[in-house]
């Protein structure tokens, strides 16, 4: 079973209704799909979950928008299981963000496939603002329940 991720669905308020900002994978790979995430990670079983998706939070957008936030700013959405069987618990939270100013860490990966020769990409190439219509055309399908579980806990 893989590593359990956590991540966070930062939401606005805007005069047309909400959006949320997600995230587009870096890499070769995903370069030429329109397929969005949020920013979430892997943790460790040791680590707390919502501590977790902060760091993750930061580490794909460069922002320390989490960090100063206090525990009880977060809004649980659970837990989804995407089709890879990954298990990702989330959180959602209001907040704004400039997509212009996204800094992703990087990784290593090797490309193209099989090919022993390893390329360091951003795990983010960047990030948009999007409602929850748009949102819900773009986001990994696996991901769609976070945006069902905001919309109805913004009613």
């Amino acid at each position: 079973m893989p590593d359990p991720s956590a991540g966070i669905l930062l939401y606005r308020r805007t005069p047309a209704g909400p959006e949320v900002f997600l995230i587009h994978p870096g890499g070769p790979f995903w370069a030429k799909k329109d397929f969005w995430s949020i920013p979430k990670g892997e943790y460790e079983s040791s680590e707390d979950p919502l501590a977790a998706a902060r760091r993750e939070f930061q580490e794909e957008t460069g922002s320390p928008l989490m960090v100063d936030r206090p525990d009880g700013d977060f809004l649980p959405l659970g837990v989804i299981r995407q089709p890879s069987g990954k298990q990702v618990t989330a959180w959602a939270i209001e907040g704004d963000f400039d997509p212009a100013t996204l800094v992703s860490n990087t990784c290593m990966i090797e490309w193209p496939p099989r090919s022993c020769r390893q390329i360091e990409i951003p795990e983010a190439d960047r990030g948009a603002w999007f409602d929850l219509v748009t949102a819900r055309k773009k986001i990994f399908k696996g991901q769609e329940a976070l945006l069902d579980r905001l919309a109805e806990a913004l009613r």
